[in-house]
């Protein structure tokens, strides 16, 4: 659990609006030795920060980042696959109006579309998502009971333990493995699939991808220019997972 903390306050410092910050207040303290160098880090950090906040530059970098949807024949009883595995996406803890834990939004909207795939194939299911951060339910846990009782769709297996994307690849083949399966559909969102997609392969699955939740165009309106949060977190969602494939190709290269 301290190495899953320890990795997300990095992670937390790194991208926007962490690693701005930290860069708009080096920028303020260099300032005062040496002005013009201070002045330009500060302004920059400063005019990142409004870029990477505008509905405009969020959408952007996710069209670009994304896994683009999967054709409906790729998903299809034809395309080889012998199982469909779906990522967790979270856990709403302590859930008043549901009287104890469930699934996050994220994790709900993978676990719709997992349902969708498993209707129109019916493919064995397994849910991986552990509990990494040592707190109420695992997430393999709250996704089988959401799908077994919210949508009506079975789940053959649930795999508790993984603590990351990297975790979730190793042991869902660790499982899948013992009944000789190698070809899967893998359900996550289209942002979080690049990163995903290298991790279940270098664990040894032919992956067919089924990405979900895409951004979508729309025109341009003048509120695109303007600081909203939610595009923040779009543009923070890019940069981690950049970041986070990068840091994966390092690791897998170093064999950890």
């Amino acid at each position: 659990m301290l190495s899953w903390q320890l990795t997300n306050a990095v992670a937390a410092l790194l991208i926007p609006p962490g690693g701005l910050l930290v860069l708009l207040g080096l920028g303020l303290w260099l300032s005062r030795r040496w002005p013009r160098v201070g002045r330009s880090l500060a302004v920059a950090a400063a005019a990142a920060l409004y870029l990477l906040s505008t509905p405009l530059a969020g959408d952007a970098l996710l069209r670009w980042w994304e896994t683009p949807p999967a054709p409906a024949t790729d998903l299809g009883p034809d395309s080889g696959a012998r199982a469909i595995v779906v990522l967790g996406g979270g856990i709403y803890g302590n859930a008043p109006e549901y009287g104890g834990d469930t699934v996050h939004a994220m994790a709900l909207e993978r676990l719709r579309y997992a349902a969708l795939l498993q209707r129109r194939n019916r493919l064995p299911l397994l849910v991986s998502g552990g509990n990494p951060a040592a707190d109420g339910s695992d997430e393999a846990q709250t996704m089988r009971r959401t799908l077994e009782q919210d949508f009506g769709v079975p789940v053959r297996w649930s795999e508790n333990r993984s603590l990351n994307t990297l975790g979730n690849a190793r042991l869902s083949r660790e499982l899948l493995a013992r009944e000789g399966i190698d070809r899967i559909l893998l359900v996550t969102h289209a942002w979080h699939m690049p990163r995903a997609r290298l991790a279940f392969e270098h664990a040894g699955f032919s992956v067919i991808a089924a990405p979900t939740v895409h951004s979508t165009r729309h025109r341009l309106r003048l509120t695109d220019l303007l600081p909203d949060a939610g595009a923040l977190r779009d543009s923070a969602l890019v940069c981690h997972e950049v970041i986070g494939l990068v840091w994966y190709r390092v690791r897998l290269l170093a064999g950890t």
